[in-house]
């Protein structure tokens, strides 16, 4: 028996890909196939299965799919077709929208009332179903889809009762990094829009709530929002920045330079797991470190107990949480994050004739097995993982380049820095974009390959260079 599909028209919510339900979200990691609209976010698209169709069409519809989504009009057509469908209700960016742009669409001190409006009704109408007047007596109304009848919907206001001195916003691309708020009167408001050239997708909020905004702005007051901020960091390893990126207001780019792959031979980490109870010290470098190497041991029915006796250093807190969430206790962690503080950290512990075990990248520097080897440690290294360049094209971030919305390149180790310019070629950067760098290692290999470095911090984790990145541009 043939198993029937089943259709699920999935309110994406407004853009922010915090702001959609779980159900939602549940429901794109199941489907076969996900049909979405350009105003749905594309990260959602990442939640999808890998071996999912994606087709930019609809269904996966921004807002809610019955506030002006023309989600009842699908439903009918499933329906009538007799196929199952799930309706699975959004965010409206109705409401969201406003929020983000600091205006409440109610408040005790201004208005109990308020009215949803399209701004943009079917064009085959002889008239519009919409009353003026009894619009004019709402505290509050929020016309979707209304810039391009954005005159004509103040004259009819206007003239169907509501005062020509009643605050106005338009908000374009709200609750994303590029939301845009203009704000004026019914009187003006067309007139601005024009001057700016302001264009969908837009919500036109009108009332007297609008003058609460100065003091309300929670979303575009964030010291980074609006900033476009390329990350070069392994895909898989972006999450936290871009959320930290995220929660100050930039929008993270994801362009990965290289990605972690495996060894091209194991047989160095075999040996050191054979004989694991041999060596005195273990040093991770990388997060990747930890987990190739942990997942090694595991491949091979190994387990945490192989380490009893064998006493842990980390380069700095990250990888010490990576370590961490293992179920192990990391013994040392130095004050200065670089290869450097490790040497330093070991001045105080006695390593002649000790063993030491360092997994690490296949190309690295060679600070700490020469510095603890100085101090009588005898210093096996063997390859964890390769950084390897990845499958990112140039195209894909010279047109946001062109567009001008790239404000910053981050690099957080000298392989990101290296694969970007290979794969961006010896082209000159846009004089507005600024360079980001973790740690001097990664600043100068910045330097070698002709980029100057506008934002470097003092701690050299991730958490530290948004500080930095805010530091910056709060002092512009």
């Amino acid at each position: 028996m043939k198993k029937k599909g089943k259709v699920y028209i999935i309110g994406a919510g407004p853009g922010d890909p915090g702001l959609i339900t779980l159900r939602g979200a549940e429901c794109i990691e199941q489907a076969d196939v996900v049909v979405y609209d350009y105003l749905a976010n594309e990260e959602f698209l990442r939640r999808a299965r890998k071996d999912a169709r994606l087709i930019t069409v609809a269904r996966l519809k921004g807002g809610d799919p019955f506030i002006f989504g023309r989600g009842g009009e699908e439903a009918e057509v499933l329906h009538e077709a007799g196929i199952p469908f799930e309706v699975v209700p959004g965010v409206t960016s109705a409401i969201a929208v406003p929020a983000f742009a600091g205006i409440p669409l109610t408040h005790r001190g201004y208005t109990s009332t308020v009215a949803f409006v399209t701004g943009h009704e079917d064009p085959t109408k002889e008239k519009s179903d919409i009353d003026w007047a009894a619009l004019a007596g709402i505290g509050t109304l929020v016309f979707l889809m209304g810039v391009k009848n954005l005159a004509n919907i103040a004259r009819n206001l206007v003239e169907g009762g509501k005062a020509p001195e009643t605050p106005a916003a338009l908000i374009r691309w709200g609750t994303t990094p590029g939301q845009q708020t203009l704000t004026g009167t019914l009187a003006d408001i067309a007139a601005r829009a024009k001057k700016q050239a302001f264009k969908p997708p837009s919500i036109l909020v009108v009332g007297e709530v609008v003058a609460l905004r100065p003091k309300l702005d929670w979303f575009e007051a964030r010291p980074l929002f609006g900033k476009g901020i390329v990350v070069t960091r392994p895909e898989e390893q972006a999450g936290e920045f871009a959320r930290l990126l995220a929660a100050e207001g930039a929008q993270a780019i994801l362009f990965p330079t290289i990605r972690i792959a495996p060894p091209a031979s194991w047989d160095g980490v075999d040996r050191a797991l054979d004989g694991l109870d041999g060596y005195d010290w273990i040093v991770f470098t990388s997060a990747n470190g930890v987990k190739h190497f942990f997942a090694r041991l595991r491949d091979r029915g190994g387990d945490i107990r192989g380490l009893k006796g064998v006493r842990i250093c980390t380069i700095g807190p990250a990888t010490a949480a990576a370590v961490g969430a293992m179920g192990i206790r990391v013994d040392l962690v130095p004050d200065e994050y670089i290869s450097e503080g490790v040497v330093r950290a070991f001045e105080a512990v006695d390593l002649k004739g000790r063993r030491v075990l360092l997994p690490r990248a296949a190309e690295a520097r060679d600070v700490i097995p020469e510095g603890l080897a100085k101090k009588g440690a005898a210093v096996d290294i063997v390859t964890a993982y390769r950084t390897v360049r990845s499958k990112s094209r140039k195209e894909e971030l010279q047109a946001l380049l062109d567009a001008g919305r790239v404000d910053v390149v981050t690099f957080t180790s000298p392989s990101t820095v290296v694969n970007f310019r290979k794969i961006m070629g010896n082209e000159r950067l846009p004089e507005k974009v600024r360079i980001a760098c973790i740690g001097p290692v990664t600043a100068a290999a910045a330097k070698k390959q002709g980029f100057t470095v506008d934002v470097y911090q003092e701690t050299f984790t991730i958490p530290g260079m948004v500080k930095a990145l805010i530091e910056y541009f709060s002092s512009k």
